[in-house]
């Protein structure tokens, strides 16, 4: 599996006579054949290290093997899981999210042009250019934007893990916003619910849309990725196993 998505999205379900909310965890791939599949899901108290540690395990458990990059948000539960599960993966930050965090953090007046740096800098052909396009950010908006810009230093390295891959493979795995529009899909089924009678409910039904998403896709011709690419990737392992390292090293300082 070169590429595999991690979010979560919560529900509302019953449990002894209270009303609580259940974060259902899922994991979207892109196979070795080049296609979207659906890997495992399933619903746990919250997101913390230990709730995402147990789901990732139950999917090494289960035969997932050869990950070559994992895509999320920046949630500190998925980083740790990541790094004690699979250490041999690097972790790319999506960059529509980190997009959004510096946009936060920024005067309205300047959200325009400085979104159409970020984009010029994420559409970098080489890592030296694009860190040459970050400091030149950094320095025209710290004035206007000290937070953002903060925000904008701290996480790019995290964003960028992708330019370890070939420049025609990256947009296939910079984001991880495929999986948002599946939990989307997951809540507009679920409106009719409303609150789950219990966990197993939830599972059961909320998974029965993600496997008929899943078989869909297996029966689609298109691909996402094509062998050529593929073989592309696995030719940057030794380097994608040394950026999965060095996450591990400042993991672990910080």
């Amino acid at each position: 599996y070169p590429f595999v998505t991690l979010d979560a999205t919560y529900f509302k379900v019953r449990e002894n006579s209270r009303i609580i909310s259940k974060a259902f965890m899922i994991a979207y791939a892109i196979n070795a054949g080049g296609h979207r599949e659906v890997l495992g899901f399933g619903a746990f108290p919250n997101e913390s290290k230990e709730t995402w540690k147990a789901f990732l395990d139950s999917l090494k458990n289960r035969g997932l093997q050869n990950v070559r990059m994992f895509i999320s948000d920046a949630h500190e539960g998925i980083k740790y899981a990541i790094a004690h599960v699979f250490p041999d993966t690097p972790w790319q930050r999506c960059q529509f999210h980190f997009i959004r965090n510096i946009i936060d953090k920024t005067p309205k007046q300047h959200i325009e042009g400085l979104k159409l740096e970020l984009r010029e800098m994420f559409d970098s052909k080489t890592i030296k250019i694009a860190r040459s396009k970050r400091d030149s950010i950094i320095s025209e908006y710290r004035d206007v934007a000290e937070s953002a810009m903060n925000c904008l230093d701290e996480g790019f390295d995290d964003a960028m893990t992708v330019m370890v891959l070939p420049e025609k493979v990256r947009k296939k795995a910079r984001t991880s916003n495929h999986i948002e529009r599946l939990n989307k899909e997951l809540k507009r089924r679920s409106n009719v619910i409303g609150i789950f009678p219990n966990t197993a409910s939830l599972n059961r039904l909320m998974g029965a849309v993600l496997m008929e998403r899943h078989d869909k896709m297996q029966n689609t011709r298109r691909r996402i990725l094509y062998m050529t690419d593929y073989n592309e990737v696995e030719a940057r392992v030794d380097e994608l196993k040394v950026r999965a390292q060095e996450q591990r090293m400042l993991l672990e300082a910080a």
